[in-house]
């Protein structure tokens, strides 16, 4: 019998073994690891114990929610005035990133669709080359297959934060992004910060609701971030704790979408994934050297730029090499946006309007 308290004990046990995965990824040096640790160790957890969660088991959509919108606050609360006026100089890199997105959309969508066999939501879905929470929010309500396309997102964010810090360290010589202890949130930022916090939470994802903003749960708290920390009413200072559990929330309850899925399954994916990321890094490649003589900005900046990862993995990868970080987390947070605006076109346009 499903009951209000067994589903807590639930998510609460799953909770704990995505925490413990977060650990052991950040010991292990991983990128991104309290997010990919939690959702490795909730995806293998289904895989190989298939019974293991209850068949009726719903994740709390509103719980999840709300640490959605604190991922959103924080990537918005990063913009400032100074950002701004020092991206003017960027402009190529957003007129390229404008193509970037719908291009490498629809080759995704060409691999997925004709050599994955997937129908046309779960393609379109799995395609989108950022928007990992958004992707799954918009493919639950077009009934796209959720494990493939949790699948193929979380592959794509694993192949690339994964390969882009590594292939990075060996050119350097020295860790790079997370493996090298960088943080996204200062060191000195404590409880005092924890109520202003939680009331733009709130705010962003009730604006993100009664708007009906696309992925309104992340975009809504972005926006507000956004308007607090150029307005200058309130310096935002998400405490790293608190970023840090919101990814154990996030990835350990999306691992658990994992479930009911087998081993031959994720091969299939890891190689559609393979030809996935490879063109979006090769056509990432290309867009680089088109705008490193027009912005004067280094070849691998752009590059990191143009990588479709984790806005807050590339952002410390830029940290770590001394980059500007506005550069690119801007770019970033932009690819996201466009990809919301892209995909929530794209789905009307031609896969519903062409039903």
């Amino acid at each position: 019998m499903k009951t209000p308290l067994r589903s807590i004990i639930i998510t609460a046990a799953v909770l704990a073994l995505g925490a413990l995965g977060g650990f052991a990824a950040k010991a292990l040096g991983m990128p991104l690891p309290f997010m990919l640790g939690a959702l490795l160790s909730t995806s293998i957890m289904v895989v190989l114990f298939p019974r293991a969660l209850p068949a009726d088991y719903k994740t709390p959509v509103n719980f999840r929610g709300l640490f959605i919108a604190l991922i959103g606050l924080s990537i918005g609360a990063q913009v400032t005035w100074q950002v701004l006026g020092d991206l003017v100089h960027a402009i190529p890199t957003f007129i390229l990133l404008t193509g970037f997105v719908p291009l490498v959309l629809w080759v995704n969508y060409m691999i997925f669709r004709k050599i994955g066999g997937y129908d046309p939501p779960t393609a379109y879905f799995s395609s989108t080359p950022g928007g990992l929470v958004e992707a799954m929010l918009m493919g639950e309500q077009a009934g796209a297959d959720e494990r493939l396309v949790a699948m193929q997102q979380f592959l794509r964010i694993i192949m690339v934060v994964t390969m882009v810090p590594v292939g990075l360290s060996i050119y350097y010589g020295h860790p790079v992004g997370s493996a090298a202890g960088m943080t996204f949130s200062r060191a000195d930022a404590g409880l005092e910060h924890f109520p202003e916090v939680i009331v733009l939470v709130v705010i962003g994802f009730a604006f993100g609701k009664i708007g009906h903003l696309p992925a309104g749960q992340f975009v809504g708290p972005m926006i507000v971030g956004m308007i607090a920390s150029l307005s200058g009413m309130v310096e935002v200072e998400v405490p790293g704790y608190m970023i840090n559990a919101a990814q154990v929330v996030i990835g350990a309850l999306l691992g658990t979408r994992f479930n009911g899925m087998n081993i031959a399954m994720i091969l299939r994916g890891s190689g559609l994934s393979v030809m996935s990321v490879g063109s979006m890094l090769l056509i990432g490649c290309i867009c680089s050297a088109i705008a490193k003589p027009l912005t004067g900005e280094p070849f691998d900046v752009l590059l990191i730029s143009f990588s479709p990862g984790g806005v807050t993995e590339m952002a410390l990868i830029a940290l770590s090499l001394q980059a500007n970080p506005a550069f690119v987390s801007v770019h970033h947070i932009y690819r996201i946006v466009l990809t919301i605006i892209v995909m929530t076109w794209g789905y009307r346009r031609y896969l519903i309007g062409g039903r």
